[in-house]
């Protein structure tokens, strides 16, 4: 009896959690074109090279595609420092500053760059618009991996201003020689917002030709809020250091609908689910799509499931390998 009665909380929690629910499947999600390049990139790195092949930082930001590239022989690293002189290593898809190219050559390394395309792009422009000897405004949050990486392009130039408020207090040295880029995993919204506030200060401000923002960012978030829009809950699948899923639960909760970010379906409470019947489910850009399958399964086990896709828009990019491993 004592054993049954110390049970009873787990069992409500468990009687409370089952019931017939709608899964409502939100598209795109997952990996964006650019994570799988970078996976791909260690993947056959490996192949070529052999292990270890050295990686600087998470290829992406999600602890499960680290695990399975470390199991398969790759070799995760803060610094070039501890990359043997000599060996294979991978860039991030993140982007680097200059000097860890540089520190790479120092050391005789064979480097093969994983940087995204897209934030290649926006390391383009900061050089172009700092030989130009404009400031450049980059919007975005100066501790991210992204944002380290290119302000050290110039960072002699470069001003990371991290919303409205920041942008209205800015004070550069020659008010018509500046310009502004922008940190591609920003929501639209959020980078439009500071970009508005900079023109209107700096009338002569020049900007890309095109908008940094990621589409794969921008793609997911339109998903999850459709789906928030219906749903009882929302699920996001994905690390806690990868900002776009975390920004993902912000953008389903910002409709009115509790989420949650959890790495993967075990870490789903039961309480969360008492009541629900239409749960909404994506995954961010670093997360593997499997995390779904099994998040699925897994809610399976709680009563009849009817699975449904909502999908706003398809993608269909998809990026060339460095002939280093092409």
């Amino acid at each position: 009896m004592r054993s049954l009665r110390a049970a009873a909380p787990a069992l409500d929690r468990w009687s409370a959690a089952t019931g017939d629910r709608e899964i409502l499947l939100a598209g795109p999600r997952s990996f964006c074109a650019g994570v799988e390049r970078a996976i791909e990139i260690v993947e056959q790195a490996l192949d070529r090279f052999g292990a270890p092949v050295y990686v600087r930082r998470q290829i992406a930001h999600n602890s499960q595609v680290v695990r399975e590239l470390a199991g398969r022989g790759a070799v995760f690293v803060e610094e070039l420092d501890h990359v043997p002189e000599g060996a294979v290593v991978v860039l991030a898809a993140h982007g680097v500053a200059p000097e860890v190219r540089r520190q790479a050559e120092r050391r005789r390394l064979r480097v093969v760059d994983g940087t995204c395309p897209l934030v290649s792009k926006v390391h383009a422009e900061v050089r172009a618009f700092a030989a130009a000897d404009k400031t450049v405004f980059l919007i975005g949050h100066a501790e991210h991996e992204e944002v380290v990486g290119t302000r050290a392009e110039a960072p002699e130039n470069v001003v990371v201003v991290a919303d409205p408020e920041a942008a209205a207090r800015v004070s550069p040295p020659d008010p018509d020689r500046v310009a502004y880029v922008t940190q591609t995993t920003l929501a639209v919204a959020e980078a439009e917002a500071t970009a508005a506030v900079l023109r209107q200060r700096f009338p002569a401000l020049s900007g890309p030709r095109k908008d940094d923002i990621c589409y794969a960012t921008t793609n997911r978030r339109q998903a999850v809020r459709a789906v928030a829009r219906e749903s009882d809950l929302v699920l996001v699948l994905g690390s806690r250091n990868s900002s776009n899923s975390l920004r993902l639960a912000e953008v389903a909760a910002a409709e009115g609908v509790a989420a949650h970010l959890v790495e993967d379906a075990g870490e789903v409470e039961l309480n969360w689910l008492a009541g629900t019947r239409r749960i909404g489910v994506t995954a961010g850009a670093s997360a593997p799509p499997y995390l779904v399958d099994d998040l699925v399964e897994a809610l399976s086990g709680l009563g009849a499931l009817r699975v449904r896709h909502t999908t706003v828009t398809e993608e269909s990019v998809r990026f060339n390998l460095p002939r280093e491993v092409s």
